[in-house]
């Protein structure tokens, strides 16, 4: 199973629904392969999460961003086909 983490700093980020918009239709065609873990900024863990996650990469991450697995794959919003790409390429590679 792969894990998709999302930073996610809230509703009133734009950029943010629209990255959690797009993974959300991405992961519809991955149901039990993939699971959506939201990294959400204005909670406690979610502010734990990024900057465990920030300190691996070197640098805070992108806000918004998705990680894989624990490793950044997108510091913009994607295409929805390459999302779909990235996650079908990753479980291939899984197997």
């Amino acid at each position: 199973m792969l894990v998709l983490e999302l930073i996610y700093e809230g509703d009133h980020c734009i950029p943010c629904v629209y990255m959690l918009e797009t993974a959300g239709e991405a992961l519809t065609g991955f149901p039990g392969s993939v699971r959506l873990e939201l990294v959400h900024l204005g909670q406690y863990d979610g502010g734990l999460r990024y900057q465990q996650l920030s300190d691996e990469l070197g640098k805070p991450a992108p806000i918004p961003s998705i990680f894989i697995n624990g490793r950044l794959s997108f510091e913009v919003t994607p295409p929805v086909e390459d999302l779909v790409s990235a996650l079908q390429e990753l479980l291939t590679k899984d197997v």
